[in-house]
């Protein structure tokens, strides 16, 4: 059995409305995607979270190293792909694409094998995850308090058990919408707050002791992802729990993340990080520090598809009689790609997603959606 072609594609999907968070605005979704095809016919799917055309033209450069060899065995072609890449790409962009393979491979495998990821992974531990909705992002309008408690409201009468808001704009007007968003969903949802780097530690420290009361799930990158020093300082003066590592790649840098004593909660990108072979890794090292895993999701539904497979499989430690429940990122922003691409049985209801026992990653790709969104080269 062998692996004979790698496709990649980069899909575009126009905005309605742009949004934007603490460091740009969106006005479109893009991302790379990529197709891996067995001599037996069976086709795998992938995707890679960054800069779309640079995941492609990482994706292009492995190819060649890739072709011929038999698909099952995953771990052996993620160490060709680490090996090639090694020397000038230990961290960023490369990794996205090896991702991006690596995803294709499991799903592809599942699918030849006829089995579902997270029974190849290991086993599924749990039958459903909790998702928690990200949304509540900052746009351009006459009211934007009334406009995110609005949102905010519609995810609790859709089911859902917790969410997150961005933060990072100006430490008063982020105090200014936590507290009027805690008050619009009420004490018994969960809510947790990310700023994508926003914040030096000193600004971080005085937003944590003014929302503390607030009761939030966790704090997501407070601070930049460089200062490992300062993360583990902000988790000393802060009784809410600090999150962060979507911009850590492979075992390697989230070792540095979790020596550092950085994060109450790891949240590495199944398809940034070094896709679910790596993911599998990162989650064994995390346990050894006894630090939970909650990985950071953003894209279509393949990337939601790999995450919910992964998070089945996660061991909770310690045991106990009563598991407590995993969440996985729901994103909830304008997203054709993510809508249109697959369809899967894995949806959120009632603040639930039961998770799949079909073949692969459990999706069906509608390669209509593709030829739509795709950009000619």
């Amino acid at each position: 059995m062998k692996i004979k072609s790698i496709e990649s594609y980069i899909l575009s999907d126009k905005l309605k409305e742009s949004f934007y968070f603490s460091q740009w605005e969106y006005s479109e979704r893009r991302i790379c995607i990529v197709k891996i095809t067995s001599d037996t016919g069976h086709v795998g799917w992938g995707e890679g979270y960054g800069p779309a055309g640079v995941i492609k033209a990482g994706i292009e450069n492995l190819t060649p190293f890739l072709l011929n060899q038999n698909p099952l065995e995953t771990e052996t072609i993620w160490s060709i792909m680490y090996r090639r890449t090694l020397d000038y790409a230990r961290r960023g962009v490369l990794v996205a694409a090896m991702s991006a393979i690596d995803v294709a491979l499991w799903d592809l495998k599942g699918k030849i094998l006829q089995q579902p990821v997270h029974l190849l992974l290991g086993g599924k531990k749990r039958d459903y995850i909790i998702p928690y909705a990200t949304g509540l992002y900052f746009t351009k309008c006459d009211n934007l308090c009334e406009k995110l408690i609005d949102e905010a409201k519609e995810y609790v009468k859709l089911g859902y058990k917790a969410m997150k808001m961005k933060v990072g704009l100006s430490i008063e007007e982020d105090i200014h919408l936590v507290k009027n968003i805690r008050k619009a969903i009420g004490p018994d949802v969960k809510l947790m707050i990310d700023a994508n780097h926003a914040y030096n530690l000193r600004e971080a420290i005085q937003l944590c002791k003014s929302v503390e009361k607030y009761d939030i799930g966790w704090f997501e990158e407070p601070i930049s992802p460089e200062y490992y020093g300062q993360y583990a300082e902000l988790r000393e003066k802060t009784s809410i729990p600090i999150s962060g590592g979507e911009c850590e790649y492979l075992r390697f840098g989230f070792q540095t993340l979790l020596q550092s004593k950085c994060v109450d909660i790891v949240q590495p990108d199944i398809c940034a990080s070094g896709g679910l072979t790596e993911a599998k890794r990162i989650a064994a090292l995390a346990s050894t520090y006894g630090v939970e895993l909650v990985p950071h999701t953003w894209g279509t539904g393949i990337a939601i598809s790999a995450a919910l497979h992964f998070v089945a499989n996660l061991d909770v430690l310690p045991g106990r009689l009563r598991t407590p429940q995993c969440f996985i990122e729901y994103d909830r922003t304008e997203n054709g790609l993510r809508e249109e691409l697959t369809s899967t049985k894995m949806i959120a209801e009632k603040g639930k997603i039961f998770i799949s026992d079909d073949p692969g990653l459990g999706f069906e790709f509608n390669e209509d959606a593709l030829h739509k969104y795709a950009l000619k080269e």
